[in-house]
């Protein structure tokens, strides 16, 4: 793990080992007064209590003290407490234990607060140190301490908890997306996969190479052709008792993606090319939380797990794969893959009676060039399933921006030879992808999350840490504990 046991404690006051305390300055009204400054000080020293801002002032003796900004108390939230604490963290650098009274804050519920103090935390304090010898590097976090009245510690105390979990969920996303892909083929998620299944109640089937043949899943059988690493399927379960309906989740799980015979360039993105199985790991995290969070519908996840290597036995331009479902599509570019082994995902997903379908992706370049590096876009079939996916984003602070399914492109993927092309030309390459996938989703309510953008941060950035975000986890863990059919 790149995150060493943190303990989140909910006490009424600060105790006497912690090294920081991080203490909640908005940008009017009274000062705290153990900062032992007034307003005037602080504005004079650069903080004026606007959200982001820290301000750390170290004592001779005792912990250091450090201001945190929250800006306008009035319009605070969950996610300016989520910001906050992540900033906390930072400004507190290698101190090891860390007490705050950002969770005590009465603009936003104890519950809503306590998760978010602790999601911020947690979250902020990741590391991934990998394969380096130097340790120095991290995480030294071991303890944060919610200091909250009588009234609102058993709110805060829930949400703490909750948080806690939805953060191990990401810090596991992470740790898979960061792996090199040596170290992580799809036989090793597959074997992680059993072990996460294990631990945390769910049912768990692993589909080999002869399996899917056997199924006719010609898209995942087709991308893994050029590698010399087999393909792995993952179905995950979870079924509670009288559930309130059933979503199933997709994720792209291309372990390695070279762009196959339709070679990527040698260049930065190239190199990101392990973490193109970021949905797989979301899908994974978000399968680890459901019996802890007791969520009440019934959960199905899909790691669509395969290299996608250029070799004297990969597939090529002009081939024509047969998916699951039965339809065909001519090859026009493998680096066009994902699509492909998300296909038969979702024909399974459909053929599992499934009351809603969600496939993650790090699908095109398309949506990272409309939408920028911290936007994902959500297309899908059926616009009230879009918009509680959109309000799952929100309560998470994942952004998502809607782009439209616009079947007036459904002919751009027309093919002589097949049903259908997979690809649609140089415009709307986001639009044409979800267009593709929507072939295999029938009338049942589907979005569809392309994450290549925010897939990875080049610097640490609030809540985000540096390499592999693990976006759209917290979002459908928001998802699932909501879910009714």
């Amino acid at each position: 793990m790149s995150l060493p046991s943190v303990s989140i404690d909910v006490v009424r006051s600060v105790p006497r080992n912690v090294e920081a305390v991080g203490l909640a300055v908005a940008t009017s009204g009274p000062v705290p007064r153990q900062l032992g400054l007034a307003r005037a000080t602080l504005a004079a020293n650069g903080f004026e209590g606007k959200a982001g801002q820290v301000l750390v002032l170290p004592a001779a003796t005792g912990p250091t003290l450090i201001a945190v900004g929250i800006g306008d108390v009035e319009s605070l939230g969950a996610n300016g407490l989520r910001s906050a604490a992540a900033a906390l963290v930072r400004a507190a650098g290698k101190r090891t234990t860390i007490a705050t009274n950002l969770a005590d804050l009465e603009g936003v519920d104890a519950k809503s607060a306590g998760q978010a103090v602790a999601e911020g935390a947690l979250l902020a304090a990741y590391r991934y140190i990998g394969l380096k010898t130097d340790r120095s590097g991290a995480s030294t976090l071991t303890g944060v301490s919610l200091v909250v009245g009588d009234k609102r510690s058993a709110g805060v105390r829930a949400g703490a908890d909750r948080g806690a979990v939805t953060a191990g969920a990401v810090h596991l996303a992470r740790d898979l997306a960061n792996t090199p892909p040596a170290y992580l083929t799809a036989r090793k998620i597959a074997e992680r996969a059993v072990e996460v299944a294990g631990v945390c109640g769910l049912g768990v089937e692993v589909y080999d190479k002869d399996k899917l043949s056997a199924m006719g899943c010609g898209g995942m059988i087709g991308v893994n052709q050029g590698s010399v690493e087999p393909p792995r399927m993952v179905k995950l379960t979870y079924t509670p008792r009288n559930p309130t309906g059933h979503l199933v989740l997709v994720g792209k799980g291309v372990m390695y993606d070279s762009g196959g015979i339709s070679l990527k360039p040698s260049d930065g993105m190239h190199a990101k090319m392990k973490m193109d199985m970021s949905g797989a790991a979301a899908v994974l995290g978000t399968m680890s939380t459901l019996k802890a969070l007791k969520v009440k519908a019934q959960v199905t996840g899909y790691l669509m797990c395969t290299d996608n290597l250029p070799s004297g036995s990969a597939f090529k331009l002009g081939d024509v794969l047969t998916f699951r479902n039965g339809k065909t599509a001519e090859i026009l570019n493998t680096d066009a893959e994902g699509r492909l082994v998300l296909a038969d995902g979702l024909s399974l997903a459909v053929e599992d009676g499934a009351d809603a379908i969600v496939d993650i992706a790090t699908l095109t370049g398309a949506a990272m060039a409309a939408l920028g590096p911290k936007i994902a876009a959500v297309l899908g079939n059926d616009q009230p399933f879009v918009d509680r996916v959109k309000a799952a984003s929100e309560r998470a602070d994942e952004s998502l921006w809607q782009l439209p399914l616009a079947k007036e492109y459904r002919k751009l993927l027309d093919s002589q030879v097949a049903d259908m092309k997979n690809v649609g030309g140089p415009y709307g390459g986001a639009i044409t992808a979800a267009l593709f996938l929507n072939e295999f989703v029938g009338t049942t309510p589907w979005a569809h999350l392309d994450i290549a953008g925010p897939m990875d941060s080049d610097t640490d950035d609030g809540w985000i840490s540096k390499g592999a975000t693990a976006f759209g986890t917290r979002t459908l863990i928001e998802l699932a504990a909501g879910f009714s059919r």
